[in-house]
């Protein structure tokens, strides 16, 4: 097994990168019959997101379809599933690594739905592969490769703002025209008045949050916030519950757009899911941290809401941090810490190596050093499994390790100083 995988790395590694997926489909078209294969290597700031297959299928796919994976699948624990891609459910076989800082996925869009055990071939040279290609950006010149990932990253956060923008106005549309008490002419000129004030917000509103670069009190920032919400759920079933900050300190005007930003999203994904009625709402100030909580009453499985991954790669971009909770039959809860850049660097420098991880996180590594498993910890959390692994996935991100084994060594070694 070890040869094999050696001479397919080998194999597929050698010749133009750009060319290097056509490589992998060869190689692995008997191992798993596939109608196409895609990559997303967040840490290639200039061409991220790579495909190859049929034409028409390959052209399709974005890095929305492909983000949503990277924030869930879990290095190490291939996923067999449908998820949506290029528009339309798919089968899919998903390879993640974390042999480059911020992961990569690559993801076989399958012929058929029959499970295959081809997974456990394909973990090993998808980390070969990932390793190679992170190789390759570290030997480029060095401020062209930050002036590249700054350019992408300012981007990929305008293309968020304005498709959870566009999301946010559909929404409160559909609410409108679902309303079985609104009568039809009440309801087309509502629905005309939301969709001119949908058209005014994109030309103003996100212009006037990035170029402000002052402060602003948390409570009014927290209100603008709000006004959003109530504009969104207003004529649907959900109830909007708000927890305003108990404080009015100024905040920087960057984190609390992100925040506003990164809340919209998380209430559009719990509006996907069936049997939601309640939603609430809150903000914490501390220090020079933003902690935005969201939690809703729907089904808590974490499978529901597959695109928060996408948020939590645009927040890890940023240094921030999306923690959530699923519950199966209680809700989901969503944590959201946003740090002023100053506050994200002191935190790197920090002597104590588990300081970047909430609470939760810790919860889970603890239980991690002690040998047990996904379920073990799910059990004893009252989490979804699903839930076990976003964290852990998170953890080995944040203490820059590779395996579950260095997590848990790094904790008892740090347990170990402390007392």
């Amino acid at each position: 097994m070890a040869d094999e995988v050696l001479a397919a790395a080998a194999q597929i590694i050698d010749g133009p990168t750009d060319e290097l997926l056509v490589r992998l489909s060869a190689a692995t078209a008997e191992l798993i019959p596939h109608r196409a294969v895609a990559q997303l290597a967040s840490q290639c700031a200039s061409t991220p997101i790579t495909t190859h297959g049929e034409p028409v299928l390959a052209k399709a796919i974005t890095g929305a379809d492909l983000a949503g994976l990277l924030g869930t699948v879990t290095a190490g624990h291939p996923w067999q599933g449908v998820v949506p891609i290029a528009g339309a459910p798919h089968p899919v076989l998903a390879v993640a690594s974390d042999r480059a800082p911020r992961g990569s996925v690559v993801v076989f869009i399958r012929s058929d739905e029959t499970p295959t055990d081809a997974a456990a071939t394909l973990q090993p040279l998808w980390d070969l592969i990932t390793a190679h290609m992170y190789q390759l950006t570290l030997e480029r010149e060095p401020s062209a490769l930050a002036q590249n990932r700054a350019v992408a990253k300012a981007r990929a956060d305008l293309a968020a703002e304005l498709g959870e923008a566009h999301a946010a106005t559909l929404a409160t549309l559909l609410g409108v025209l679902r309303n079985q008490r609104v009568d039809a002419d009440s309801a087309r000129s509502t629905a005309v008045e939301l969709a001119l004030n949908g058209l005014a917000d994109l030309r103003t509103d996100t212009q006037r949050d990035r170029v402000w670069s002052g402060e602003e009190p948390a409570g009014k920032a927290f209100e603008r916030l709000a006004d959003s919400l109530r504009a969104l759920l207003r004529h649907g079933p959900v109830d909007l519950e708000l927890d305003a900050p108990s404080n009015d300190r100024l905040i920087p005007a960057g984190v609390a757009h992100r925040a506003r930003v990164a809340v919209r999203s998380v209430v559009l994904a719990m509006l996907t899911q069936e049997r939601v009625r309640r939603i609430r709402v809150g903000w914490r100030c501390t220090g020079t941290d933003l902690q935005a909580t969201v939690r809703d009453d729907g089904p808590g499985r974490l499978e529901d809401v597959l695109d928060l991954g996408q948020l939590a790669e645009r927040l890890r971009l940023h240094e921030d941090d999306l923690d959530l909770d699923a519950v199966p039959g209680w809700g989901l809860t969503a944590r959201i810490t946003l740090h002023a850049h100053e506050t994200a660097q002191a935190q790197t420098i920090t002597s104590d190596p588990l300081a970047a991880l909430g609470t939760r996180e810790l919860e889970v590594l603890e239980r991690l050093s002690q040998g047990q498993r996904n379920r073990s910890i799910a059990d004893e959390l009252h989490i979804s499994e699903s839930t076990v692994k976003f964290h852990v996935a998170n953890i080995l991100t944040k203490l820059a390790v590779t395996s579950r084994t260095q997590a848990a060594a790094l904790y008892h070694a740090t347990a170990a100083i402390q007392v």
